[in-house]
């Protein structure tokens, strides 16, 4: 019998490999594949010939697979809205930086709620009249008025508009030049008492006060310097003692050179009834409704073909916002020398002073200045 080679109650030992300690199973006789990477969240491992029997391709006995597909890392979830955020930033800024903008622009250019071009706030046409004659004369007529002017020469008939709710009235130098008494008459009927608060003939302006007067409704002073031909307007006043009469026309012309009387003479030179020849100006070298006389003033004016009479200086051409944009002031009348007021009558070639002007001239006519 032989001896048994192993020390008793032993197992076999196998070959040791590299550090002499025993290892179960013994390593393959190749270098097992190993997987590489190819970007970001992709490992591929590498495959062999690829059997039929599904026993090979792999290295290491299994089937073949396609590598999985690449995977882009999530986004932060936030970061779709940083653009929106952005975008609201810029616009909010640039919302300051426009505003800041059109300050300096005011304050440099010194276009500011004070300046003579900008709208004097007051009554005007409602949002669903605005454009209509119908409108703009049920906003504006209360605020024009007829005046009675009574002088040695006799008496006449003018008309004027509402600016303030005490009582203050801009009309027509010559509509009230020489008066000894002023009468004025409300839409309403209601009359008042007037005094001449300050006149400027070279303008053929004057602003008069009626006493005891308040909480009248004021018509808006617009801006001349916005018109142009060919814009619709309404004119108001009181042609022949006709309180309130309203007619429409369009702006014929622009910076047409009137002249008219600065001072009463004989009766030449009113707004009304009184004397022969009605309302006489100069216009081109020629005279027309009669002789101005030898004291005369020159103004640029608006010309419409809105209808004006006798009576209607003084009183308001309007824009169809219901905006003073002028103040009546010379007609012409196809009425030939020494006819009466009946037979005259308007043509189409009306003239008023510019609310600009008029607005430029506030102070001095308040200061009771006439030049």
């Amino acid at each position: 019998m032989t001896e048994s080679q192993r020390p008793s109650g032993e197992y076999p030992m196998y070959p040791s490999y590299g550090n002499g300690d025993a290892a179960y199973p013994p390593p393959p006789s190749y270098q097992p594949a190993q997987p590489f990477a190819t970007g970001p969240g992709t490992t591929v491992w590498p495959s062999g010939n690829g059997g039929s029997d599904g026993n090979g391709g792999n290295g290491v006995g299994g089937p073949d697979f396609p590598p999985p597909a690449p995977q882009e890392p999530a986004a932060p979830r936030n970061r779709a809205r940083r653009p929106v955020a952005l975008l609201a930033a810029v616009a909010i800024a640039a919302a300051i930086v426009g505003g800041g903008t059109a300050t300096v622009v005011e304050q440099l250019t010194g276009n500011s709620s004070n300046s003579a071009s900008s709208v004097i706030p007051g009554t005007t046409v409602s949002q669903s009249s605005k454009g209509t004659v119908s409108g703009v004369a049920e906003a504006v007529s209360p605020m024009i008025v007829e005046i009675n002017a009574t002088s040695t020469a006799g008496e006449s008939t003018g008309s004027g508009v509402v600016i303030t709710s005490d009582g203050e009235v801009v009309t027509n130098n010559h509509v009230i030049s020489g008066a000894s008494s002023i009468k004025v008459t409300l839409s309403t009927g209601k009359t008042y008492t007037a005094d001449v608060v300050g006149t400027d003939p070279d303008k053929d302006l004057a602003l008069i006060k009626l006493r005891g007067a308040s909480g009248l409704k004021t018509a808006t002073l617009g801006d001349s310097s916005q018109v142009a031909v060919g814009d619709q307007v309404v004119a108001i006043g009181s042609p022949e003692g006709l309180t309130g009469t309203v007619t429409s026309g369009i702006v014929s012309a622009l910076d047409r050179d009137v002249t008219v009387a600065k001072e009463d003479g004989s009766g030449q030179g009113r707004g009304g009834q009184s004397g022969g020849e009605q309302w006489p100006f100069e216009f081109g070298g020629r005279q027309f409704n009669g002789d101005t006389g030898e004291s005369t003033t020159t103004y640029k004016a608006i010309q419409t073909d809105a209808s004006l009479n006798p009576g209607n200086s003084g009183g308001a051409l309007i824009n169809m916002n219901g905006e003073i944009i002028g103040i009546n002031s010379a007609m012409y009348s196809a009425s030939s020398s020494g006819s009466s007021s009946s037979s005259a009558g308007s043509v189409g070639l009306g003239f008023a002073i510019p609310v600009n002007t008029l607005k430029a001239d506030l102070d001095t006519l308040r200061a009771g200045n006439s030049s």
